[in-house]
């Protein structure tokens, strides 16, 4: 069997490949393939490794026929469409749970990073502003006993949740589309609605997937709707703020600060004005980089993969219908 991978992958994972008889073929260069060229390496391929934004709409689907399964190496799926993939009877995977720990970290580091201005005041240091030391300036936040409000408390959310509460004792509120029981007599979490969830937290920590339903969320009106002294944070999805809104929002004053892992669009703009402001800290799309968890997902990818290729159900299988159809 022909894999093709979109990225170059931890060696882990190419290693269980390569044992199972698997063909590898991995695109090396540092930039995206278009939807064309896309195209033309998987038309005749058996099986595709997609890491990054690439598209797999209906028309790529319907072109490359030959495909028997699309392993994403991700948990985040808004970029396939699955009900096309179903149709063509492709299964299409996921790589959920081995990234929460390193995610939840990354909003936490987030959070505490935009309480105390932490990356314009590294940069200050670099400018030859590190001088006279006024008490009244460059303040930050403290979080303890503080509200963590979580948009989306799945998997990552409630990791997230259980740091704060157990560092910073602070009070769990969350708003999802429906309650999680379990999170409310672990954490002592509380299920509000989103306008209270605007009102009441001062910390918001994204952790909702991407869907027409959520995108954009956190546009103009539900900034005006959060405290004043309110920190935004987003390691989930660009899309599911207005980023213009958000940079308005700020400088209006209209909450505190934000931490970004995610942008819309990625990369971000080098002058983008988020970027030179006091109380914004943002990362380049890190949330699942580490060694330990970047070879979990390898391995998971590649686990589904296989599966695809002895015609087993993949384990992580994001469209199951497709089995009835195969």
């Amino acid at each position: 069997m022909n894999v093709f991978i979109t990225r170059v992958i931890p060696q882990k994972g190419l290693e269980l490949l390569k044992a199972a008889g698997c063909t590898v073929k991995q695109h090396t260069e540092q930039r995206e393939l278009s939807p064309e060229e896309l195209i033309e390496q998987c038309r005749n391929q058996d099986v595709l490794l997609s890491s990054g934004p690439n598209v797999i709409d209906a028309h790529f689907l319907q072109t490359c026929r030959r495909l028997k399964g699309i392993a994403l190496l991700s948990v985040g799926h808004d970029n396939v469409d699955l009900e096309a993939a179903t149709r063509f009877g492709i299964p299409v995977s996921n790589t959920p749970d081995v990234l929460t720990q390193a995610t939840a970290d990354t909003a936490f580091l987030l959070m505490l990073a935009v309480s105390r201005n932490a990356f314009y005041m590294n940069e200050s240091i670099k400018r030859g502003d590190w001088g006279f030391n006024e008490p009244t300036a460059n303040l930050g936040r403290e979080l303890y006993g503080k509200t963590l409000g979580v948009f989306g408390l799945g998997r990552i959310g409630s990791d997230l949740a259980a740091k704060c509460k157990a560092v910073y004792q602070m009070d769990i509120i969350y708003h999802n589309r429906k309650p999680n029981k379990e999170a409310e007599q672990i954490l002592g979490a509380r299920y509000v609605s989103f306008e209270t969830l605007l009102q009441q937290s001062d910390v918001l920590s994204v952790h909702a997937g991407l869907s027409p339903e959520t995108k954009r969320i956190f546009n103009m009106a539900a900034f005006k709707r959060m405290k004043p002294s309110s920190i935004f944070v987003n390691t989930a999805r660009g899309g599911l703020h207005d980023e213009a809104d958000l940079t308005a929002a700020l400088q209006q004053q209209l909450i505190w600060g934000a931490g970004l892992d995610v942008t819309n669009p990625e990369p971000m703009a080098p002058d983008n004005p988020l970027l030179n402001m006091m109380n914004v800290c943002v990362l380049p799309h890190i949330g699942s980089a580490t060694v330990e968890t970047r070879d979990k997902m390898a391995i998971m990818a590649a686990e589904n993969i296989i599966a695809a290729v002895e015609k087993r159900k993949m384990p992580q299988i994001l469209n199951p219908e497709v089995y009835d159809k195969i």
